[in-house]
């Protein structure tokens, strides 16, 4: 099984850390219950997509670059991590299915940021997010940290598959 299953031909799974990139410009291309889909241009040109669940100071962001890597980001302005590069092992459930682990995730700033691997795994929790109504944001003890609302996210998953979709294609037909 691979991502084309999700609808993702050839996602790697990575993510360009925003760090060191200056957003420039930013374009809607859906917005959908709590959700928005962004088209995203940086000060040295790249570009990425990006699905958010925004609730001002808090925000669970999917980012999907031309490499097609895709990577999580949690945000809250209540969070300081400074620019250290520790990490931390959480824990994520969405609705009452069964948790996921997310070792050695990256804290950044007001950032937790997770790269999801390239397997079967990857492609069963973006399905999740898909379906699901709530995610869940624990400690590696299983305390709550916080919780987003994923209602919309169906609709705008597929949003955010066309966005890759369009700023990964190479031009060769045999990739």
């Amino acid at each position: 099984m691979s991502l084309a299953r999700f609808g993702w031909s050839g996602v790697t799974v990575a993510f360009f850390a925003t760090m060191g990139f200056a957003e420039t410009s930013s374009s809607s291309l859906y917005s959908y219950k709590h959700w928005e889909v962004e088209f995203v241009t940086f000060d040295d040109g790249s570009v990425a997509c990006l699905a958010e669940v925004d609730a001002t100071t808090d925000s669970f962001t999917l980012w999907v670059y031309p490499d097609t890597s895709v990577r999580l980001q949690f945000y809250s302005t209540s969070w300081d991590f400074g620019d250290t590069g520790e990490t931390a092992n959480l824990g994520v459930q969405i609705d009452r299915r069964e948790g996921w682990t997310l070792n050695e995730a990256e804290l950044y700033l007001n950032s937790v940021l997770f790269t999801l691997p390239d397997n079967d795994v990857a492609v069963d929790f973006l399905l999740e997010v898909a379906q699901g109504n709530r995610l869940f944001l624990r400690s590696d003890t299983g305390e709550d940290v916080m919780n987003y609302s994923l209602s919309g996210s169906k609709a705008s998953m597929n949003a955010l598959i066309e966005c890759a979709n369009t700023i990964s294609a190479d031009g060769n037909p045999f990739n």
